[in-house]
């Protein structure tokens, strides 16, 4: 195991099968991320992109769960130094847009990364997990795995990665997730192709591993000219001007006024502390179904 200087991210290297390995070891959190954290990642990332030895790189997480995505115990303390008095009032949107740039700059770097990523995905994978999973050349996922983006619950739909949604999901299910802030099951989804392959639990690791080594026995050259190439294809196709729009859409998303009724997360969390935020919220947002349905 090579040291990354941050204990909840653990990076391995196998220059013998030409695989690396990044863990997100995050388990009292679900593997979700701080800014400090996904730095690290991006490291990590970087050193995979460099070495001319390794062709694949495995992204998972502890315990059973791959990412609940961007950690949101503080979630102005993504604008500043959780401990200044910025990171305790609703940032300038100067600074947004300054700090949403830089975050959306390590999705495109994911999402055109020149080796091949695999994912293993198990558990949950929300929000900014969810986009991780969604953006790997290969995915498996088990398929009671919780997948959604819940965050449009208090951010609404402008989210960044509009485009990515549409272009992996379809727009039927990008609107659904976007719109109602729903958490789904990947098994139900199974039938669309989002991912490469749904399988039970317990079989994750193992065909992650073997979707790993599959590729890595490719010429090395050849793989990364096809992802330049599959780079290309998406960005003229599928992609035009989301580099900008991506951290546009979040930055303004993010600054959003709240009329009465509606539930303000960020005001809550500060009255009620981020375990019973979250229980308000699903309150709040819960719908029964009708007990007839058409």
């Amino acid at each position: 195991m090579t040291t990354t200087g941050d204990d909840r991210v653990l990076f391995d290297v196998e220059h013998d099968t030409r695989i690396a390995t990044i863990t997100l070891n995050n388990p009292a959190q679900r593997n979700s991320y701080d800014a400090a954290m996904r730095e690290t990642i991006g490291r990590c990332l970087d050193r995979v992109a460099e070495d001319d030895d390794i062709v694949v790189v495995v992204l998972r997480g502890t315990d059973g769960v791959f990412s609940t995505g961007a950690d949101m115990n503080n979630a102005y303390g993504w604008y500043g130094d959780k401990d200044s008095a910025q990171a305790k009032r609703r940032p300038s949107q100067r600074r947004r847009l300054t700090v949403d740039r830089k975050s959306f700059g390590f999705y495109h770097n994911l999402m055109g990364f020149p080796k091949v990523t695999v994912a293993e995905v198990s558990g949950y994978a929300l929000g900014g997990g969810f986009e991780m999973a969604l953006m790997a050349d290969i995915a498996v996922i088990a398929n009671d795995t919780k997948i959604g983006m819940p965050a449009t619950r208090f951010l609404g739909p402008a989210l960044g990665s509009l485009h990515m949604f549409f272009h992996r999901l379809g727009p039927v299910l990008a609107r659904r997730l976007l719109l109602t802030g729903d958490i789904i099951e990947a098994g139900t989804v199974e039938h669309l192709g989002v991912f490469t392959e749904t399988c039970g639990p317990e079989a994750v690791t193992a065909r992650a591993r073997y979707w790993a080594e599959k590729v890595a026995k490719m010429p090395a050259d050849g793989v990364v000219i096809a992802k330049e190439a599959f780079r290309l294809v998406e960005q003229s196709q599928a992609y035009a001007g989301e580099e900008v729009a991506s951290y546009l859409f979040h930055a303004y998303g993010t600054n959003l006024q709240f009329a009465p009724g509606e539930f303000n997360f960020v005001k809550t969390r500060a009255q009620h502390g981020t375990k019973e935020a979250f229980r308000l919220r699903d309150e709040h947002f819960h719908v029964p179904e009708p007990e007839i349905r058409p």
